[in-house]
């Protein structure tokens, strides 16, 4: 890996960082409780008898930038898997330091952030003789590691990562955790999030001879270590990351220590605990600390690093932090109910999504269900609200394999009913409310309609935990791009009529924002807004379904097989308050 020409920092140059030595964690402040506001902005609703409440762009706000050599959209079902039609989280990571099954509680943890990526899993570890040896795999968690490959991970240090990626022969190279040698070592990543400026970082790095290996904008953090000209080794993940522009939660591991970086806006989940032994962890999510029984202590901050070592828990602030922006969808889809995410109980924020829902948008209904799985808390909140009982009228099958063979002769909505199954005793002849987390491409919920309708259900009123969805998203969060998204191209009214139930509302965005009170201006809420706390530099916009940015081989010309770029000699504008885009650099 070729040095090349990088901004040198001085130990005189710290004060700007405010470097402070902790030896034992700082105690969490205790996040304010939800206050349910008296007055709420009225839902996003529509009824098959009464007029759309609200008008959402029906213009593509990137149609400019987006190759017309695509099939027409009665073919999308060749480009997608619209039964799975959710935004998917990129991946999950978990770090150990000091305990001697540190290999066996990272898979374990690992396997608790499962639902944050299920393509690919990796562990790295120290052995006894300082090296670093590292475990990757294509699968599941389970279906990765073993007994005998356990076996081959020792020591009291590691980190590990799961991964979601939609495409790519080459996938098993972007699976991590990454590992590199430099002149004064080897260090490992894993990597939560997604980097605006990699393309440009990646340009600047092999014009100075560095060699890349993957396509993954991971790959360039390690390559800014390197080449980095200060000491000591943390001090580089500083200078490396202030280069960085976008959203990082990151674990580092050297011979002897462990390092978590959180991006200063702090975009993606990063918390810390500790087992009882005394070991540090840090995972993405608490349900990661609760399997392997470490006591949750707080978030790592936005714009913090911290470095364990045989000193204890060292702080220190990377960069003079702006507003947070941490990602709501944290909340409404990604996170599992039991965690704590940003100081907040996922559950309890679920469920009050519910009852906002069932106070602003009531209908007269027999009873409420939910799409499984991660509707259930909403659905639960909106039965309580409403007074009605909540039923299990969906049943998910969790056996299903990533193929399936389907009989010669089609079945109508297949895949669908391969995971879902409806119970019929308790949707004949009923007025059924159904609560779901979010509506992306509309096409699993019109398949979910049809469903319940052929099951004998009366009525359909489609209830949505969260605003609707306009624009894409550029820090770690796999999103269509913003023309494939319904709400970005239909009203409500329009939406409705498409997915074909009696009532259509969403959670209301001013709503969701009083709800979280203080506190509300520290989300990023740009999947409804359009509105981006850090503006795509680099805004590549997915062709339908060709590629994933991630999971590809090759220079970045390939990669522009799959991506159309935003001409360079263009402003970047702001996106409007409809989600309309004008032009992108």
């Amino acid at each position: 890996m070729a040095a090349t020409a990088a901004a040198t920092t001085s130990f005189s140059a710290l004060s700007k960082h405010s470097l402070s030595l902790n030896t034992s964690p700082q105690v969490p402040q205790k996040a304010p409780p939800f206050l349910l506001p008296k007055t709420l902005q009225k839902p996003y609703l529509s009824h098959a008898t009464h007029k759309t409440h609200i008008t959402l762009s029906s213009k593509n706000p990137i149609s400019d930038l987006v190759s017309t050599d695509k099939k027409s959209s009665d073919d999308f079902s060749s480009y997608f898997d619209d039964d799975d039609d959710k935004p998917r989280e990129e991946c999950g990571v978990v770090g150990i330091y000091g305990d001697p099954e540190a290999s066996r509680l990272c898979y374990l943890a690992l396997h608790a952030l499962q639902h944050r990526g299920q393509e690919g899993a990796g562990i790295v570890t120290v052995n006894d003789n300082k090296v670093l040896q590292s475990v990757t795999g294509v699968g599941l968690v389970s279906e990765v590691f073993n007994e005998s490959k356990l076996d081959q991970l020792p020591g009291d240090l590691a980190i590990g990562h799961v991964r979601y990626s939609t495409a790519g022969s080459s996938m098993l190279k972007n699976v991590q955790p990454f590992v590199a040698g430099y002149r004064f070592g080897s260090v490992g990543v894993a990597h939560n999030g997604n980097l605006v400026n990699y393309r440009k970082l990646r340009a600047i790095l092999e014009d100075n001879g560095s060699i890349f290996n993957t396509s993954s904008d991971t790959e360039v953090v390690l390559h800014l270590i390197a080449t980095s000209k200060t000491r000591p080794f943390f001090l580089r993940i500083v200078d490396a990351c202030e280069k960085l522009e976008g959203a990082y939660s990151m674990v580092f591991l050297t011979e002897d220590k462990l390092v978590a970086v959180r991006d200063p806006h702090g975009f993606r989940p990063l918390v810390m605990g500790r087992r009882s032994n005394g070991a540090v962890v840090f995972a993405s999510e608490t349900c990661a600390l609760d399997l392997i029984e470490a006591t949750y202590e707080r978030e790592v901050y936005p714009g913090e690093v911290l470095v364990v070592d045989k000193d204890g828990v060292q702080s220190l602030c990377l960069l003079p932090h702006p507003e947070p922006k941490q990602c709501i969808f944290e909340h409404i889809y990604f996170s599992l109910p039991n965690s704590i995410v940003f100081g907040r109980s996922v559950y309890e924020s679920r469920h009050i999504f519910g009852e906002i829902l069932a106070t602003e948008a009531p209908v007269d209904c027999d009873v409420v269900i939910a799409v499984p799985d991660s509707g259930v808390v909403a659905a639960l909140g909106y039965a309580a609200k409403a007074g009605v009982p909540f039923q299990q009228g969906l049943i998910r099958s969790h056996y299903v394999g990533r193929t399936f063979i389907e009989p010669s002769q089609k079945i109508r909505d297949f895949g669908v009913k391969l995971k879902l199954s409806p119970v019929r005793r308790v949707l004949e002849g009923k007025r059924v409310v159904v609560v779901d987390d979010s509506i992306v491409r509309g096409t699993t919920s019109s398949k979910i309609v049809r469903l319940l309708k052929e099951a004998g259900a009366k009525e359909i009123h489609m209830r949505i935990a969260s605003p609707p969805i306009i624009a894409s998203c550029y820090y770690g969060v796999d999103t269509p791009s913003s023309e494939e998204l319904i709400s970005n191209r239909m009203r409500v009214e329009e939406i409705r009529e498409f997915i074909g139930c009696d009532s259509l509302a969403f959670l209301p965005l001013d709503s969701l924002k009083k709800l979280l009170a203080e506190e509300s201006p520290n989300f990023c809420y740009a999947c409804f807004s359009g509105k981006y706390p850090v503006q795509p530099k680099e805004v590549m916009v997915k062709r339908i379904g060709d590629f994933v940015d991630d999971g590809l081989n090759g220079s970045p010309e390939s990669i522009d097989g799959g991506w159309v770029q935003a001409p360079l000699n263009q402003d970047v504008q702001k996106v409007s308050e409809a989600g309309k885009l004008s032009s992108l650099t």
